[in-house]
């Protein structure tokens, strides 16, 4: 039984029910909203939605879609300052070194342009375009990878027809009691506001968060993460624009956090995250109107929260997913993910009537590690900081780190080092970007860079940047290239 709808809800009832014919009931009301600001994705997303037997096209219609390269950082290294964190790889693997660690010799000969500009995502980005292989690119050798911006309350009604196809059964009704057995930690049934009883074999507990179900049972304390991540307030807000999409999201740093701008076909997506003991409401809602393209759509939604995790996601017969296991601020769009991630993992793992202790922890060990790794990216962005003399920042370049943060700092620090850990999200290359982008570039380098001739090195460096711009001159405008894209 899944409790909840929303992107949550919807996203575990389409997936599970493609894969087993076991009876899956989904229970919502209508009259508890979601929080609906999930717009903005990373790559993975693709593969989840094929897993899904999703029509590309037909997705990006049904959800008034639209590509994104990646996230461009406006502010965060200081007033004026400007990178990207790109999807893809940038510049080339040499064979030898990873790319950065050529990048950082050739930044300290002067003979480099900005990272950003070896990124074949970042070019297009910037330039407004957009291309696909087969599709304004050769099939082959040009790694150019997308996600998407969409209307996340459309996404969840396109994978409800999806799974009411599948045979999803849907209950109108809220909650109004969970039966939880001497054990502490399994649920015998829901009490619904009609007086009904609802039984089960397994919950997911999709309810945002209250965490309605989870929340009852032993073990589901919460870990929080506000030391690190101390923005605890959103206002959120569409309005329509006439301006261009741009095939990226845009993050602007302010004095106490930062603001969202997320392009789609039929408006723009525009939130305000900010620590409250810093700005207040007010002041938060005039910065964020002045931010817009245009007056909001409908007065700003306000969304109160305090970053972290529950301790377990799985506890007995019920497994958190979406909000109700956590929330990671939408810094780097992984909010979508980690949902998605979860739901994977629990199809990996799916459990017979009997629940498996070792499967569950097996599953809360692997969840934790990631939430953690995505964490300690979330941090670094905050602590590497440029913008000096503002008390919020000021802070988050003081506060103690976490022990697995400060290592990857430390080796990047040293020499360009970096060592991916348990399968983390974030590649080798993003942490290179956020790292460089926000100014922490090391001063030494690995030796086996230096095997390479200068004049060499700078031709390479040349070669890339020119080839990216001759690819990126004949590409359609992102407009252009949706509007071919979904009509065919």
């Amino acid at each position: 039984m899944i409790v909840g709808g929303g992107s949550a809800g919807w996203m575990a009832a389409a997936a599970l029910s493609r894969i087993t014919s076991t009876p899956i009931v989904l229970i919502e009301s209508d009259e508890i909203g979601t929080v609906g600001v999930g717009e903005a994705t990373i790559p993975q997303i693709r593969t989840f939605n094929q897993a899904l037997g999703l029509d590309e096209r037909e997705f990006l219609r049904e959800t008034k879609g639209t590509f994104k390269l990646g996230i461009r950082f406006l502010g965060w290294n200081g007033e004026g300052s400007d990178y990207s964190h790109a999807f893809g790889q940038v510049g080339r693997h040499s064979g030898i070194v990873p790319f950065h660690q050529m990048w950082i010799r050739a930044h300290h000969r002067g003979l480099a342009a900005s990272f950003d500009a070896y990124s074949l995502n970042d070019v297009a980005a910037r330039a407004g375009k957009m291309a696909m292989p087969g599709a304004g690119l050769s099939p082959q050798g040009v790694n150019m990878p997308w996600a998407y911006h969409f209307d996340a309350s459309l996404y969840a009604a396109y994978l409800r027809r999806l799974a009411e196809a599948n045979g999803v059964t849907r209950v109108e009704g809220k909650v109004a009691g969970v039966s939880v057995g001497t054990d502490g930690q399994t649920i015998t049934g829901l009490t619904v506001d009609d007086g009904g009883f609802l039984e089960g074999d397994f919950f997911l507990d999709c309810t945002g968060f209250r965490g309605l179900l989870i929340s009852e049972l032993q073990g589901s304390e919460f870990c929080d993460w506000s030391k690190w991540l101390p923005c605890n307030s959103a206002l959120a807000a569409p309005c329509s624009s006439d301006k261009p999409t741009t095939p990226y999201t845009t993050s602007t740093a302010h004095k106490a956090g930062w603001i969202w701008r997320i392009p789609l076909q039929h408006r723009v997506g525009n939130g305000i995250v900010y620590c409250s003991d810093v700005m207040d409401d007010d002041e938060a809602h005039r910065l964020l109107l002045a931010q817009m393209d245009r007056s909001p759509d409908v007065e700003p939604r306000q969304i109160r929260f305090t970053t972290g995790t529950r301790r377990q996601h799985w506890i007995g017969n019920c497994l958190a997913i979406g909000l109700s296991a956590g929330f990671l601020e939408p810094l780097e769009s992984t909010s979508i993910h980690l949902t998605q991630y979860s739901i994977a993992r629990l199809m990996a793992m799916l459990p017979r009537r009997s629940i498996d202790p070792v499967m569950q922890s097996a599953f809360n060990d692997e969840i934790s590690r990631q939430w953690l790794r995505v964490r300690d990216f979330l941090i670094l962005h905050y602590w590497a900081n440029g913008r000096t003399g503002e008390p919020f920042w000021d802070a988050c370049r003081d506060c103690e780190l976490p022990g697995t943060l400060k290592s990857k700092i430390a080796q990047f620090r040293a020499a360009g080092h970096f060592i991916r850990e348990d399968d983390e999200l974030f590649t080798e290359v993003a942490w290179a970007q956020v790292f460089i982008g926000q100014g922490l570039i090391p001063e030494n380098w690995n030796p086996l860079a230096d095997e390479i001739d200068e004049k060499q090195l700078r031709e390479s460096l040349e070669t890339i940047r020119h080839q990216h711009e001759q690819l990126v001159a004949n590409m359609p405008s992102h407009d252009q290239f949706i509007q071919g894209f979904i009509q065919a």
